[in-house]
């Protein structure tokens, strides 16, 4: 039987890696506005998925000591905001979704067809549909979601306090010096980014 991608080892061309990455975050970008627009009845803004995509990465980083997409986040007044999706947020559109402007060139996201969760792990896919619960209402503004996520994201509030709009370090998740402890006294989290973070540099 064929093994999803999200449970693929993670060997082989580095071309394949990018491109395994590119489609779960593409299908991640689907879902949430899917799922956005049926829950709250209304298109999902740029905003809000910058902000989905966020408490996806770090919500992770906290459980599993990896991010789900490894975006590149920078500590912006309102949040954090994955700039693979911000530089490109003119002209961006796949095979699932466009980008598109509304009222206020406003950037608002459409889904062309259902994304593939084959792409993620069942915790990922449980998160995600925990997040959209909590934040998809028609009663949950930006400006709340903004504000919950500078209160959930340690990374972002240290980041921000030390320099705003520089780009966040996932390291910040944890207590800070955590990577001197002893093996034996590392969480898991902490443990399985470290193991994380070494071969992302190799």
């Amino acid at each position: 039987m064929e093994t999803s991608p999200a449970r693929r080892g993670t060997e082989g061309a580095e071309g394949a890696m990018i491109a395994y990455r590119d489609k779960k975050i593409e299908n991640a970008i689907c879902f949430f506005a899917s799922e956005h627009r049926k829950r709250a009845k209304r298109p999902l803004y740029q905003t809000y998925l910058f902000k989905y995509l966020a408490f996806l990465d770090f919500e992770s980083l906290k459980e599993t000591g990896r991010p789900a997409l490894g975006l590149t986040y920078r500590a912006m007044e309102r949040g954090p905001v994955p700039l693979e999706i911000y530089e490109k947020r003119d002209a961006y559109s796949s095979d699932l979704f466009d980008f598109s402007k509304g009222e206020d060139n406003k950037r608002l996201i459409f889904c062309k067809k259902d994304p593939d969760l084959s792409w993620f792990s069942p915790r990922e896919i449980r998160l995600m549909k925990r997040l959209v619960e909590t934040f998809a209402s028609r009663y949950v503004d930006s400006r709340l979601m903004s504000d919950s996520s500078h209160e959930e994201i340690a990374a972002w509030r240290k980041t921000w306090k030390r320099k705003p709009n520089a780009v966040i370090d996932y390291s910040l998740t944890f207590d800070e010096g955590f990577a001197a402890k002893p093996e034996s006294e590392l969480s898991y989290p902490e443990s399985s980014y470290l193991v994380f973070k070494a071969i992302e540099e190799r």
